[in-house]
């Protein structure tokens, strides 16, 4: 299937022609990205963490320390929502109701799984440095067991997910046409 199937928690409400539930969209968004925010709850409270992902195939990695609060959550089953985004640009129009951004942003909501088994463990640490650097698992020690032991590695299969974007030009009023000001797309790059 091509579309991810939309749900209440995927059906995009404010802006909905921006939504798109095709799936290759998706997971473009995700592989092009290094940094996910997942937020989960623990005793009532919300979190929200980054942390690196990797995705092979329909489903959706992340990894860390055994001692991680947002692992241990997720690995006891806590039901998780994971965001990317891209800023391509700052939308800058004639009226500052009407400044926008644009982007590319998928939203996943699941639960993951514990990697249990080593051999798939140590295949899916080898897709993470793969999306690295293809090369760069070549170079570099493998983990020894202590390594292996001490890392967790979550999975989430994607079945609840969608994607939203903006491009292009500000969308000015016709009243305000006129007004002497710069308008488009910026993008401020850091030094």
């Amino acid at each position: 299937m091509s579309q991810f199937t939309k749900t209440p928690l995927t059906r995009i409400r404010r802006i909905a022609e921006n939504a798109n539930y095709d799936r290759d969209t998706v997971h473009a968004i995700l592989d092009t990205a290094w940094v996910c925010q997942i937020s989960f709850s623990v005793d009532g409270q919300a979190h929200c963490i980054p942390t690196a992902h990797w995705r092979i195939g329909n489903t959706l990695y992340i990894h860390g320390s055994n001692g991680s609060r947002l692992l241990r959550a997720l690995a006891e089953g806590a039901s998780a929502c994971v965001n990317v985004t891209h800023m391509d640009g700052l939308v800058l129009a004639r009226s500052g109701f009407n400044h926008s951004m644009n982007y590319r942003s998928a939203m996943i909501y699941g639960q993951f799984r514990k990697v249990s088994s080593g051999t798939e463990k140590i295949a899916v640490l080898d897709a993470f440095m793969d999306k690295i650097d293809p090369s760069r698992r070549e170079q570099v020690r493998v983990p020894d067991k202590n390594e292996l032991a001490a890392t967790t590695v979550l999975a989430l299969t994607i079945e609840q997910a969608v994607a939203k974007q903006r491009s292009g030009p500000p969308v000015d009023d016709a009243a305000d046409i006129g007004i002497d000001v710069w308008a488009g797309v910026w993008w401020r790059t850091h030094t």
